[in-house]
């Protein structure tokens, strides 16, 4: 049995993924899909976004929220826009089919926008607007939740999902600047993790049905009363996010979805921006983002011991490490793995592969 501690190598880590989401019956290139998103969530310790996340799917598609066969639509297409139906399948692999769409079509129109209907869960929004920036363009990646979660300010029932936003643009000579967040103050993954490692959740994260704060992972995530970003600011960005992702696609709107029996119908949205279009090249204004991101790295930190970073550092920096010596397996999830595996009558592989952190 693996130990606290114990790594797994990033290839063995998908391979598992795509092992079991191959056995639910997606195709070989929708398993590769996914299996990669997940996994480059896990690198950059997204951890609530990776293979954590097979748990929910397998449920989904035991109870008829997920279709494991998706046969994937392109409904309306019109230049730089596109929307997309998804036929009920798992989100990664319309949503980096929306990524290619908005970037050819930005390169030949300086910007495009695709939407997607009837989808899932679809990961880690930053890895979509990230694959942008890393075209050069600069990347908007957004979604609604199939369950509603945040509480309206001044209310006491949720309306909106953890609604997330990313945003990525080019720097020279590094990695791009990369914000990802849920415009919940804490997303729902971040309260499973709790869960999972048996502590107590900050107050501000979530409420209980009174209105108060709440400590409990385990209650939060079953009344899944969370607090908005900021209060009234974060509301007000998760309705946006919101009609981006479900109002213009035509995707079930979580505040009048009711109760989400069936296909989902989740919503994404992808924008692709070529800063050629504004800048005359795209190195220019590369050039002047390396610059920004140095000059606030540069600001004299509080902690001499913490220096001041940017959005995006910390992922990039667990990247690096956990594609040099492997993604930690918490015993919680390996149990979790090992059943699904169990479950699907194939081979759990990462105890074996498991190497001391």
């Amino acid at each position: 049995m693996t130990q606290p501690g114990s790594n797994v190598p990033a290839a063995i880590w998908r391979r598992q993924a795509a092992d079991i989401l191959s056995a639910w019956g997606l195709s070989a290139d929708h398993a590769a899909t996914t299996a990669d998103i997940l996994t480059e969530a896990d690198l950059m310790g997204i951890e609530s976004h990776g293979v954590a996340m097979l748990a929910l799917y397998e449920r989904q598609i035991d109870e008829g929220g997920a279709n494991p066969r998706p046969v994937i639509e392109i409904v309306h297409d019109h230049a730089a826009v596109a929307l997309i139906d998804a036929d009920g399948g798992f989100g990664q692999v319309p949503s980096a089919m929306a990524v290619e769409m908005a970037a050819e079509r930005a390169e030949k129109f300086g910007i495009a926008a695709v939407a997607i209907r009837n989808s899932n869960h679809y990961g880690a929004a930053g890895i979509y607007a990230r694959r942008l920036a890393e075209r050069g363009l600069i990347g908007l990646s957004t979604s609604s939740v199939w369950r509603s979660a945040i509480v309206p300010t001044g209310g006491l029932e949720p309306r909106l999902g953890t609604n997330p936003i990313a945003f990525a643009a080019p720097c020279a000579g590094q990695r791009p600047f990369l914000l990802d967040m849920a415009t919940s103050t804490a997303a729902i993954g971040k309260l499973k993790l709790a869960e999972r490692a048996e502590k107590p959740i900050p107050a501000g994260w979530a409420l209980d049905r009174q209105g108060a704060p709440l400590l409990d992972p385990a209650q939060a995530l079953r009344d899944t009363l969370l607090v908005p970003l900021g209060g009234h600011k974060g509301y007000g960005l998760a309705t946006m996010v919101e009609i981006l992702s479900s109002t213009l696609s035509g995707a079930a709107m979580t505040p009048l979805r009711g109760s989400p029996a069936g296909h989902h119908d989740v919503g994404h949205f992808v924008m692709a921006l070529d800063p050629a279009l504004l800048r005359g090249s795209r190195e220019e204004f590369a050039a002047d983002m390396a610059r920004m991101v140095e000059g606030l790295r540069e600001t004299p930190p509080s902690d001499a011991d913490a220096p001041v970073m940017v959005a995006g550092d910390p992922e990039y920096r667990c990247e690096d490490e956990r594609r040099a010596n492997g993604i930690p397996l918490p015993h919680k999830l390996g149990q979790q793995l090992r059943d699904i595996c169990r479950r699907a009558d194939i081979a759990f592989r990462l105890e074996e592969e498991a190497v001391p952190g």
